[in-house]
């Protein structure tokens, strides 16, 4: 399969789909007049149309079994919404480097503590290590001293608050990829699951669009960079990671995605300009490492829970 032209278009469109999602912490900078309760509702509440808008056709043919799994899509719903709200908003108190290597990061562990929990999997040693690193690691940043250069008053109580709603936005993220996953073993579509999971997860964020999204009228700037969230790292960026994985195991894709956190916080730094103390980085580096580790032991392991919303459903 490598040998394929087709197979290396699927690695760069993985690629550029990782790519285009570490911009989003960065791009929200650019409109701070716009609360990041606004910013999520938009990207996720716009995006997420979008994404239900083009599963129309699976959603229909599987109608049926979506409503008679309703109240799993109905969580999975509560979920998306959740996600973004706590993604944003631990970004813009903690950074956009620290909020997004936590959020994403420490999504394989609240994973891996899902299935532990609800489907009895068992934790082996590599999980352990790679739990006891995702802690630490969370710890460190917590008492690094908070260095964000649009948060620059910002004290030890907004870092730790940011940090807390980082790990319920890790913990939402991986909570709607297990009833993703749920949904697709019960003979669901992948597109057909999180069309609806996305689309109804929109609709729930339209009233927080509503209250927080003025600002986003009230320049062109900042309807440019709304705009730009909704449609390209949220809408785009599943698609051409769908496409990827008509061609590149899941497994390898979900590993290319490792570079999301890496670009958020290269651009939060050379961009945005961030700084971080040594303390700060050194618990950036514990979390990478308990990722590659969680990564690599997915790899191994015959179905795994995808880093991101259910790898095959990223369409």
């Amino acid at each position: 399969m490598s040998s394929q032209p087709g197979y290396f278009v699927g690695i760069i469109a993985v690629v550029i789909a990782a790519v285009l999602w570490g911009t989003t912490g960065t791009a929200a900078t650019f409109a701070p007049q716009v609360s990041p309760l606004g910013i999520a509702s938009v990207t996720m509440g716009v995006g997420g149309l979008l994404l239900a808008l083009v599963a129309a056709r699976p959603i229909a043919r599987h109608k049926t079994a979506l409503f008679n799994n309703r109240l799993l899509v109905l969580a999975a719903a509560v979920n998306v919404a959740i996600y973004p709200l706590a993604f944003y908003s631990s970004m813009k108190l903690s950074g956009v480097a620290v909020g997004n290597v936590i959020s994403i990061g420490l999504a394989p562990i609240a994973a891996a503590l899902i299935e532990w929990a609800f489907d009895k999997q068992s934790l082996n040693h590599k999980w352990l290590i790679s739990i006891a690193l995702g802690i630490t690691g969370v710890v460190c940043l917590a008492t690094a001293k908070p260095a964000s250069s649009f948060e620059s008053t910002a004290t030890s109580w907004h870092n730790t608050i940011g940090i807390l709603l980082g790990l319920v936005a890790a913990f939402t993220y991986a909570m709607y990829s297990w009833i993703a996953r749920r949904l697709i073993d019960r003979g669901i579509a992948s597109r057909a699951a999180m069309g609806s999971m996305f689309g109804l997860g929109a609709l729930l964020l339209m009233p927080v669009l509503f209250v927080t999204g003025a600002p986003l009228l009230a320049s062109v700037n900042n309807f440019s960079v709304g705009l730009y969230l909704a449609v390209v790292p949220m809408f785009l960026a599943y698609l051409l990671f769908g496409r990827g994985l008509t061609v590149v195991r899941a497994s390898l894709a979900t590993t290319i995605t490792l570079l999301e956190p890496v670009v958020a916080a290269l651009l939060a730094v050379s961009v945005v300009g961030e700084k971080l103390s040594l303390t700060g980085w050194f618990g950036i580096g514990l979390i990478s490492a308990c990722l590659l580790i969680a990564t690599i032991r997915r790899r191994v392991k015959s179905k795994p829970t995808p880093l991101y919303p259910v790898s095959e459903n990223r369409t």
